[in-house]
């Protein structure tokens, strides 16, 4: 659990912390990236006053700025499973799918709460050609601290040519893999409506700032 944690608070870093904010290019993943995380982090510093009155503030702004960017119902299939995906219906998934989404924005909304602005290095984009998925590279830099790897998934649509994020590995932990790791086996035993109840319990509980994570 506390694995998950670190991949995550490495998320939320990694994610609000660029240089320069401009018009998001949905057509290049670099840019894509980079451009998302500033946005975020700048809505993030700006509305601190109002965020500490009311956490839950943080929801809005990952559910505004960064899920737009984040393929959650491709993430919500893989961490359901190939072997699960069969056994499940496709109103199960339907209704799935937007409780995965609400799960991921507290998630990544608790997280916010440990941000103090580190310094993260992106990687130089490199050459497109016919990639599907491409991984963008980064370093989170902290004094006193070794460097965080942090590496983002970024998988484009066939159809919009479009890319979106859909996974990050972290010090070599895949968040959807920890995810799927987490749910497979509990949808497999309790079935995927269970699952989807519980993930909506946890979705709706309160943000809330803490002075370490234990």
């Amino acid at each position: 659990m506390k694995k998950l944690f670190f991949v995550l608070f490495a998320f939320a870093v990694a994610f609000t912390a660029s240089a320069n904010a401009s018009k998001v290019d949905k057509k290049d993943p670099y840019k894509m990236i980079q451009t998302v995380a500033d946005i975020t982090f700048k809505r993030f510093a700006d509305e601190q006053t109002e965020i500490r009155k009311n956490p839950n503030l943080l929801k809005d702004i990952v559910r505004e700025e960064l899920m737009p960017y984040i393929n959650y119902k491709y993430a919500a299939f893989k961490v359901i499973g190939a072997q699960n995906f069969r056994k499940t219906t496709d109103a199960e998934r339907k209704a799935f799918v937007p409780v995965f989404r609400d799960y991921l924005i507290t998630s990544y909304a608790q997280v916010f709460t440990l941000y103090k602005q580190q310094e993260v290095q992106f990687e130089p984009a490199k050459k497109l050609t016919k990639e599907k998925i491409v991984s963008v590279n980064t370093q989170v830099l902290e004094p006193g601290r070794a460097p965080i790897d942090i590496s983002f998934r970024v998988r484009k649509d066939k159809k919009t040519k479009e890319w979106k994020a859909y996974d990050m590995v972290a010090e070599g932990v895949s968040l959807l893999d920890s995810k799927q790791a987490e749910l497979s086996s509990l949808i497999r035993q309790k079935g995927l409506t269970h699952v989807t109840d519980m993930l909506r319990e946890k979705s709706e509980r309160d943000i809330v700032f803490k002075t370490s994570e234990g």
